[in-house]
């Protein structure tokens, strides 16, 4: 049985920038793939004067909401330019005058998807992650995807295979669950990695790298099985390593059209809202990410 859609099906925080414009582009096309609505929104925060004897400028406001108008126009645009003719979208857009991550983590609650780009116009446009997509990943209640503003846009043929890391975690399961949904849509090869050690071991005296190998491979095999049965059309394509997950997955995801993590992983990290593994896949790599959430 399908589940109903959510009400605000795969929603787009929206500034204008760069990035911005490359999350509305892939938004559509996967929103296009499956078959939800998109909802654009571009939110503004009013201007406070930092001091009393400050006088707000005049027509601030009508400037900023004129400025999001703006914004939205050029974004529908861009999302109906690059949906195919056969796979229409439903496209919403809305101004809020509220603040970026509060308010895209409260429409998370009802959302298939939020969809950020990676940084946005201001100061913060020139570090590896800003600050809006970072908060919204970490609290997000729903799977978020960031785009980077150099992220490839394939066509929706395109043959490059989706890439998922799995460590057996909760996080993990609702990664995986994601990437056979992703991988199936887009008729590609899933790519399902596992690194059995992330820690850097020398050739140790009387270790059975073997067995602890052919372990692995049994755990991979379990986390598959299931989801190969529910998706007998996705051609799954296994790779262990022994190796740091996240050197793997960056180094894999040159290769990717897609790469799936979870929010977190096992190990001494595991208990932060983003986990070492996701945050530095994420902050690396120009391929789109969608980090999933463990319910």
């Amino acid at each position: 049985m399908t589940a109903p859609e959510k009400r605000n099906g795969i929603v787009v925080g929206v500034d204008g920038s760069a990035a911005s414009n490359a999350a509305v582009v892939w938004a559509a096309r996967d929103a296009a793939l499956r078959n939800v609505s998109l909802t654009l929104v571009h939110m503004f925060e009013t201007f406070v004067p930092t001091f009393p004897q400050v006088p707000m400028p005049s027509g601030v406001a009508l400037w900023q909401l004129d400025d999001g108008r703006q914004a939205l126009e050029q974004a529908v645009k861009m999302a109906r330019d690059v949906v195919q003719a056969d796979r229409k979208v439903a496209i919403t857009s809305e101004v809020k005058p509220s603040p970026a991550v509060p308010t895209l983590v409260e429409m998370s609650d009802d959302a298939e998807m939020i969809v950020v780009g990676s940084t946005g116009r201001g100061a913060v446009e020139r570090v590896l992650l800003g600050s809006v997509s970072s908060a919204v990943v970490r609290g997000a209640k729903c799977p978020v995807a960031v785009i980077r503003p150099d992220a490839p846009t394939p066509p929706l043929g395109d043959h490059a295979p989706v890439l998922v890391g799995i460590d057996g975690s909760p996080a993990s399961e609702a990664a995986t669950a994601i990437a056979f949904g992703e991988t199936s849509r887009r008729g590609v090869e899933l790519v399902a990695l596992h690194a059995w050690s992330d820690i850097e071991f020398f050739e140790l005296p009387g270790y059975d790298w073997t067995a602890v190998g052919a372990e692995a491979e049994r755990n991979l095999a379990e986390c598959l099985a299931g989801w190969q049965e529910r998706f007998p059309d996705v051609s799954v394509r296994r790779r262990l390593v022994r190796d740091r997950p996240a050197r793997q997955l960056i180094e894999q995801s040159e290769a990717a059209q897609l790469v799936v993590l979870g929010s977190h992983g096992r190990g001494s990290l595991s208990g932060v809202m983003l986990g070492s593994v996701s945050n530095a896949v994420v902050h690396s790599i120009s391929t789109p990410v969608i980090v999933a959430r463990s319910s």
